[in-house]
């Protein structure tokens, strides 16, 4: 009776514990308007297969409550498919909360117009540490790295190095793996400045690290400030956005500043028309010498 009695009480207790979930929950959607044809089940498998590969593998030996996996969307227009081989644009979100609000703030809002694979319906998507399987599962990995480093820079200083290095692995092991032309897109050096490699280049570049603290101070000593002090919390920001212009000047074709700039261009508009008159001149001045192609966003800073 007595080892009854612990039995029981030891399950109760594993059962008050929180549970253990996955980093990513991640929702994806795959656009087919383009593709002609009636048969469209091969790309609800695709979407599901996908799915399952980012929120079922487990990508850190962190511990995660599920209420603190990472909330990230993943949209996949399909341009083209032949021979098995999909060519498609992809556009990746990810966001977290904002300390004591209700607000999640965007961290990344990234599109990838090389986001081609081959793929055959029921083909099944494995995550395999340090080896290339598929285009399709490096590039999936890739970007669950890419997201969890990205949310581990807003709440510790550099912390999301490790997961960036991890993309980096993959981008090397994909430069050097037997795939066809159109799938290596994304992965070499000098077929774009805004591709896969270029970006996970300038987050490990150790120019770029007082942009990856201010990503933090942002995030830290800005955002999750600002629900005991919006003043105190906006001034942080833009105290820290000069660092932006230095990266801009230091290499005006910076990829990582554009990914920030895409994700967070509607939040700095919401900050900072509610500033001082300083602070809405010397924003607004410093957006369009980075950013000039978002000036309707930015004029509106002013309004």
């Amino acid at each position: 009776m007595k080892r009854i009695k612990l039995i029981v009480a030891g399950l109760l207790s594993l059962a008050l514990l929180p549970l253990q979930a996955q980093e990513l929950k991640c929702t994806v959607t795959v656009n087919s308007d383009k593709i002609e044809g009636s048969n469209k089940q091969v790309f609800e498998t695709l979407k599901t297969s996908i799915e399952e590969y980012m929120n079922q593998n487990r990508w850190t030996n962190m511990t995660y409550a599920e209420k603190e996996r990472i909330e990230c969307s993943m949209l996949i227009v399909v341009n083209t498919v032949a021979d098995n081989l999909y060519s498609c644009e992809m556009t990746l979100q990810s966001r977290r909360p904002v300390y004591g609000t209700t607000y999640t703030t965007p961290l990344l809002n990234f599109k990838d117009n090389a986001f081609n694979f081959s793929y055959q319906e029921f083909d099944r998507l494995e995550h395999q540490q340090n080896q290339f399987t598929t285009n399709l599962t490096a590039m999936l990995a890739y970007y669950c790295y890419l997201i969890i480093g990205h949310d581990q820079d807003s709440f510790q200083r550099m912390g999301g190095t490790p997961f960036f290095q991890q993309c980096e692995e993959i981008v090397n092991t994909c430069q050097s793996a037997s795939m066809d032309n159109i799938e290596q897109k994304g992965w070499l050096a000098f077929d774009s400045n805004r591709n896969r490699y270029a970006l996970i280049n300038n987050l490990l570049d150790e120019a770029f690290k007082k942009y990856r603290n201010f990503y933090y101070d942002y995030h830290r000593l800005g955002l999750d400030e600002m629900s005991g002090n919006v003043t105190n919390g906006r001034a942080r920001i833009a105290e820290g956005l000069p660092t932006l212009k230095e990266a801009y000047r230091a290499r005006p074709a910076t990829y990582v500043i554009n990914t920030f700039l895409d994700a967070k261009a509607d939040e700095l508009v919401d900050i900072f028309s509610k500033g001082t008159d300083k602070e809405k001149k010397e924003v607004y001045e410093m957006l369009m010498d980075i950013d000039p192609t978002r000036q309707n966003t930015y004029e509106r800073i002013n309004k």
